[in-house]
């Protein structure tokens, strides 16, 4: 009998744009069955901090935490250079500086919120929301910061909201490394060859992907919060490039240096699958 695996993942373009081929079966499982669920990032974060996947999709943050079972996989991570989450302002010129100010972030194990915590300690209160619902609660004026990830990179101007800060771009000058936000994670419980294989049907899915853009776009479409396809490429020009098939060495230094920053929060170090 064929082993199962509990695989999540979230409903943003480049992760439904990787795992297009494995959806479709258009790549060879290699033996193992996947039930795949597809959540928002923090909801993936919960789950797995509770043992609900085998394999899926973390913010980086929420890596370190389950760094002690867990090992990242090569293949299918979010990092890169201008990829960085955008500190708004519902009032273009404010900065954050009071507790009198709130700030909404896309979830307490987010990437996002982790730099906010690192770059911008106890400036606001801080709350949690979907990260969808961000630009329009700055919209109404009922938070005056947010912390945009997703699409949100190419939308907040329309909006008529603020920039702060790139938090991306302070991270890239901070470190000169790429900016870690998510990644695939496996149990250490699977057998390593289980966690080889699924490294591998991941791997062909990106490149199967990779090899036809256009064809991915239903699949990008089907979950996607924006429906334009030419922000849905945009979001896949920035976050799916060579780390994203292969961490390789920069990007297992850029996984050092964001354990080493948040040593004070998490505590743990990041292992990378090999």
């Amino acid at each position: 009998m064929s082993q199962t695996i509990r695989l999540g993942i979230s409903t943003c373009p480049n992760d439904t744009f990787a795992f297009h081929g494995l959806l479709t079966r258009s790549v060879d499982w290699q033996g193992l069955q996947f039930e795949v669920e597809l959540l928002d990032i923090e909801q993936l974060n919960e789950r797995l901090l509770g043992d609900g996947f085998d394999v899926g999709k973390t913010s980086f943050h929420a890596a370190l935490h389950l760094a002690d079972d867990h090992v990242v996989l090569p293949s299918g991570s979010a990092l890169g250079f201008g990829v960085g989450p955008l500190l708004l302002s519902a009032s273009p010129g404010t900065r954050p500086e009071s507790v009198d100010q709130l700030t909404l972030c896309p979830g307490r194990h987010t990437t996002a919120a982790l730099l906010f915590a690192l770059f911008h300690p106890n400036t606001t209160r801080v709350e949690h929301a979907v990260f969808s619902e961000i630009m329009p609660r700055l919209e109404a004026r009922t938070a005056d910061f947010g912390v945009c990830i997703h699409e949100g990179r190419f939308t907040w101007q329309q909006r008529g909201l603020g920039l702060v800060e790139d938090l991306g771009a302070r991270w890239e000058q901070a470190t000169g490394c790429p900016l870690p936000l998510g990644g695939i994670v496996a149990s250490s419980r699977l057998p390593e060859e289980t966690i080889a294989t699924v490294q591998q049907v991941i791997k062909d899915s990106l490149r199967f992907a990779l090899a036809d853009r256009q064809a991915a776009l239903p699949t990008m479409r089907r979950y996607a919060q924006e429906f334009d396809d030419h922000v849905l490429m945009q979001h896949v020009d920035l976050y799916v490039n060579e780390w994203t098939l292969d961490l390789g060495v920069e990007g297992a230094r850029a996984l050092d240096e964001l354990s080493a920053r948040a040593a004070s929060i998490a505590g743990r170090r990041l292992r990378v699958f090999s």
